[in-house]
């Protein structure tokens, strides 16, 4: 039987230093810090549930960084 793929590793970091970053330098910094996956969705985006280790998602209004938060 194939092992178990192992998980992206969760970066130890603070979501909320993002927000009121621009866009492009909060994905910059969240990739330097070990973020396997950042996303970046307008207000309002209608998005599925699913949690992925490893995953930083951005709100981003006015290429600015509203909201932010692991998963």
């Amino acid at each position: 039987m194939a092992p178990l793929p192992t998980p992206p590793a969760q970066p130890e970091d603070t979501p909320d230093r993002y927000v009121g970053l621009a866009a492009a330098e909060a994905t910059r910094s969240a990739e330097e810090h070990g973020w396997s996956t950042v996303r970046t969705l307008p207000p309002g985006t209608i998005i599925t549930m699913e949690f992925l280790q490893g995953r930083l998602n951005f709100e981003v209004q006015d290429d600015t960084v509203t909201r932010c938060w692991v998963g």
